[in-house]
C-alpha cells in the first residue's frame, strides 16, 4: 500500500488506517478479543501499518490488545492514540501518556492526539496552553513523535496552533458526514496538516449492510447515530440505491467505495474499524481503488442527497 508523509513529519501512514474503537468493547456488541485480535494481525500483513486507536476505548483495553497484536513488529507499524478531556491538566498528561505507552507495549507513541476540545462531556475546561505544554515537554523526553487533535473546530485549531506544530486533525468524515469541508479542510490544506477521518464509512451504513427498519442491539452505540433518525435514514437508502452501479462498475463493495472517495479528498486519510479478518482486508483492498474526477463528481451529488438535510453540529450522536 502507498505511504503518506503525516502532517510535516517524517512518518509515513497508510491512507486507510485500522480503527480500533471497537477492539475496547464499551459501547459496541459481539466484540472477540481473538478475533479483534486476527483483524489486527491481518491488517498488517494486508499493508494496513497505521493504527489508531484511545485510552478511553474500553479504559485501555484497545490499547492493550493493540500491544499484544503486534508486540513482534512495533518498528514496522504507526501507533496514533488519544487523551480524553478528563486528562488534560498537565500532570494528567504526562501520565495517561504513560498509561497509553505500557498498554501498547512499547517506549514511544508516534502520534498523540486530544480526542476532545477541554469541556467536552462536562469534563473541565482547561487552558489549551497547559495540555500542549505537556505534549511538548513529552515530545522533547522522545515520548510521542508529532501532536494531533479530534473533534477540533477550525477556531479551536487556530487557538491550539499558537503552542505548537499540530500535525493532524481527527474529524468525522465520509460521503454522509461532511461538516468538515466548510472550515477545518481548508484549513488543513492551507497548513499541510493531515485530515485523519474517523466513521468513514459512516459506522458501516455505507457499506449497504443496514437495510429499511434496521434495529442494533441494546448497548451499541450506533442507534444513537443521527443518520440512523428515520428523516435522514430514508435518504440514506435512496443515495445507496444510486450508489451502487457507481460500485458495480468498479468491481468493489459500497464499503470500498466509500472509502476510496474519502482517501480522494485533499490531506485525507481514512480510518476504517473492522471486527474481522475478512473486514479488514476489504478494507485494505480499497487503498488500491482509484475514482475518475466524474465518479467523484457523481458521488459529491449522490452524498447531497443526505448531507444537504443535517444540521450544522458536526458530533454524530444525539447522546
Amino acid at each position: 500500500m502507498e505511504l503518506r508523509m503525516l502532517g510535516t513529519t517524517g512518518i509515513k501512514i497508510t491512507p486507510i488506517i485500522m480503527g480500533t474503537w471497537q477492539a475496547g468493547k464499551a459501547m459496541w456488541t459481539g466484540i472477540e478479543d481473538a478475533e479483534t485480535t486476527k483483524a489486527i494481525r491481518a491488517a498488517f500483513d494486508a499493508g494496513i501499518t497505521t493504527i489508531d486507536t484511545a485510552e478511553v476505548y474500553g479504559d485501555g483495553h484497545s490499547e492493550q490488545i493493540i500491544g499484544e497484536a503486534l508486540a513482534d513488529v512495533r518498528e514496522r507499524v504507526v501507533y496514533a492514540t488519544k487523551v480524553f478531556p478528563n486528562h488534560l491538566r498537565y500532570n494528567q498528561v504526562m501520565e495517561a501518556c504513560d498509561r497509553s505507552l505500557r498498554n501498547l507495549k512499547t517506549d514511544y507513541i508516534d502520534l498523540y492526539q486530544i480526542h476532545w476540545p477541554a469541556g467536552s462531556f462536562g469534563t473541565k475546561r482547561i487552558s489549551i496552553e497547559e495540555t500542549l505544554r505537556a505534549m511538548n515537554d513529552l515530545k522533547k523526553k522522545g515520548k510521542i513523535r508529532a501532536i494531533g487533535v479530534s473533534n477540533f473546530s477550525r477556531a479551536q485549531l487556530e487557538e491550539a496552533a499558537n503552542y505548537t506544530r499540530i500535525e493532524s486533525l481527527q474529524p468525522p468524515y465520509s460521503l454522509f458526514w461532511r461538516q468538515v469541508e466548510k472550515e477545518e479542510m481548508p484549513y488543513c490544506v492551507e497548513n499541510n496538516m493531515t485530515i485523519l477521518a474517523y466513521s468513514s464509512m459512516a459506522q458501516g451504513i455505507l457499506t449497504g449492510r443496514f437495510g429499511p427498519g434496521h434495529q442494533f442491539a441494546k448497548g451499541d452505540h450506533r442507534s444513537k447515530n443521527k443518520l440512523f433518525e428515520p428523516e435522514h435514514y430514508n435518504r440514506v437508502q435512496q443515495a445507496l440505491k444510486k450508489l451502487r452501479p457507481i460500485a458495480d462498475a468498479h468491481g468493489i463493495t459500497l464499503g470500498q467505495l466509500a472509502l476510496a472517495w474519502v482517501i480522494a479528498q485533499p490531506n485525507t486519510c481514512a480510518i476504517a474499524g473492522a471486527r474481522n479478518a475478512l473486514q479488514v482486508i476489504q478494507n485494505a483492498q480499497a487503498g488500491r481503488v482509484r475514482l475518475s474526477e466524474s465518479d467523484l463528481s457523481e458521488m459529491d451529488a449522490i452524498g447531497r442527497i443526505v448531507t444537504d438535510f443535517l444540521d450544522p453540529d458536526p458530533v454524530m450522536w444525539k447522546w
